[in-house]
């Protein structure tokens, strides 16, 4: 079982910036972070190819967010810029266990981490 660990949440004001880190304890392929914001269901936000060179992105973050990831220290970041009050989430880390194309589907994300917090202030 692999575990994840999410960090690099916080608060910020709206504008700013945060980076996300999502620490894994064993190999994984495919990898994403998707979002729960207060009273709504979770969704899908970016997600990354175990090669790095796939990358997909929700339209609501394309072109703020950068997700990206560093197969030596087995570990996903999200680089989060231009930051609106609608960002305002529990982030999640997820990871699959098999080599496959990058998906948006939580179904086929076998590992899930705990969550950070992510509060943008108006």
């Amino acid at each position: 079982q692999v575990q994840l660990v999410e960090s690099g949440g916080g608060l910020v004001q709206a504008g700013g910036s945060l980076r996300l880190s999502c620490a894994a304890s064993g190999l994984t392929y495919g990898m994403g972070w998707f979002r729960r914001a207060p009273g709504r269901e979770r969704e899908f936000v970016a997600a990354i190819s175990w090669s790095a060179d796939d990358t997909f992105y929700a339209d609501s973050v394309k072109g703020r967010f950068t997700i990206s990831r560093d197969n030596a220290k087995i570990t996903v970041y999200l680089q989060m810029n231009s930051l609106k009050p609608e960002d305002t989430a529990i982030y999640y880390c997820a990871a699959r266990s098999k080599l496959g194309f990058i998906s948006v589907r939580e179904s086929l994300y076998d590992y899930w981490g705990q969550g950070t917090q992510v509060t943008v202030s108006s």
